[in-house]
């Protein structure tokens, strides 16, 4: 048969808003390939035209949508039919399951990994996503991912690094390394969501050294703890409350900040005094029943209507991301009224302190969800520890309730000092 005619074709159309009647077009012979067919079908109002590959499998007919004329040109049909269907029909394999074959861009790349980990629950997906967008711009999001290579990327990294932003220079390495390793495994992967493969060969990032990471050693000593502490409870300068809350749960729980931020009245149970994550970083769930003294700060916030404790200044339907509250502690160390301190520092600390009031290194690491690493934790225990965990945070809650009474003792005696001192001092000026 020979190949159609866009004047065929708009002859065709004519024909069956004029009879009615369905009407099909093939294009070409199709021997072994299977066949390209536009079905023209007669609507109340208009006359509709699909481009369909068509292919005969196990004594049936199967049958396949591309797109509709005219959007999709005579010529853009065979160029698909031709990439997309001819190869997989000389095969045997069906249609049903074939798609685009062309090897996806730098943006599906992107886009794919951040859907993936969405998918997976990962919180960090909306700030990948910010990054993957600058990323892309640079490199060319509609290049394929294939076609990049390890030189651009470093050409990418070297001016972050250059200007000091060396942890920065780290993240976007590691976020196109994390991307490209994904796309790897995701070729064959028949749980992906991406539709579009990438016929990637290696990852370009792969061998690009990443910035040795300094372990932190920062922690927070009793006076600085207090001194922390006490700013929180009553700072000197305009604060959106719930910021300064969250940071004091951080400090009585030694949770993750990204955990307490996002800390819901669906997870609190007021009765058992408990906090329950069914998903954490490490994917476990985790429960920690609270000591007192955060437990009755928590009694004392009223969740929004929407149910955060530590809710957005600026969305209230959202809670407070980690770096918010970061950034609001790192401005208040920049005035000098705070001690330096990041948020992993506070994590840091609770494990010290902790440790200082007697609590065992094991139950530290389970309250604080580290994952163990031996073999009877991953693979066969599976008890709570719920009571080790409250003897253990009542242990605590008396230690953090001796230093806090301690060192109010120790202020309001300093302060009667002062006022006891004051009227000798008056009195000497007169007899002089």
């Amino acid at each position: 048969m020979p190949s159609l005619t866009d004047g065929e074709i708009r002859r065709a159309l004519k024909q069956v808003e004029q009879t009615g009647k369905q009407l099909s077009l093939i294009d070409g012979e199709g021997h072994g390939t299977g066949r390209l067919v536009l079905v023209m079908k007669p609507m109340p109002t208009r006359v509709t035209a699909d481009w369909m590959a068509q292919q005969w499998r196990d004594q049936k007919r199967l049958k396949k949508k591309l797109g509709s004329y005219p959007s999709m040109s005579l010529s853009k049909a065979r160029e698909v039919f031709s990439r997309d269907f001819a190869d997989m029909i000389q095969k045997g394999r069906s249609i049903k399951i074939a798609g685009d074959t062309r090897p996806g861009t730098v943006a599906d790349l992107f886009e794919a990994y951040v859907a993936h980990l969405k998918a997976s629950g990962k919180s960090s997906w909306k700030e990948a996503e910010k990054g993957f967008n600058k990323i892309a711009d640079t490199l060319g999001r509609n290049r394929p991912a294939r076609d990049i290579e390890p030189d651009e990327i470093t050409d990418l990294i070297r001016p972050i690094y250059d200007r000091g932003k060396r942890s920065m220079a780290d993240h976007v390495r590691s976020y196109i390394r994390s991307a490209y390793s994904w796309g790897l495994k995701s070729e064959h992967d028949y749980r992906s969501a991406s539709q579009r493969r990438f016929r990637l060969a290696y990852n370009p990032a792969a061998g690009i050294p990443t910035e040795p990471k300094k372990v932190g050693t920062r922690w927070l000593d009793e006076e600085e703890f207090l001194r922390l502490y006490r700013w929180l409870e009553c700072p000197d300068t305009p604060v959106h409350p719930p910021y300064t809350r969250a940071v004091r749960i951080l400090m009585l729980t030694g949770q993750r900040v990204e955990e307490i931020a996002r800390l819901h009245v669906d997870q609190w149970d007021a009765k058992e005094r408990i906090i329950d994550w069914s998903k954490t970083k490490n994917g476990k769930p985790h429960a920690i029943p609270v000591p007192e003294v955060a437990a009755e700060l928590i009694e004392s916030i009223k969740p929004n209507a929407h149910g955060w404790f530590f809710p957005s200044a600026t969305d209230p339907t959202k809670p407070v991301s980690h770096g918010t509250l970061y950034s609001f502690m790192w401005r208040q160390r920049e005035r000098e009224v705070i001690p330096v301190v990041t948020n992993r520092d506070l994590r840091r600390t609770w494990k010290t302190l902790a440790g200082q009031a007697g609590l065992s290194k094991e139950i530290r690491d389970r309250i604080q969800n580290h994952t163990l690493q031996d073999v009877s934790s991953k693979s066969y225990d599976r008890w709570n520890y719920m009571p080790e965990k409250r003897a253990a945070m009542k242990k605590w809650n008396a230690f953090v309730r001796a230093m806090l009474s301690k060192k109010r003792a120790k202020a309001a005696g300093e302060k009667r000092a002062a006022i006891n001192e004051e009227p000798a001092g008056e009195w000497a000026q007169h007899a002089a």
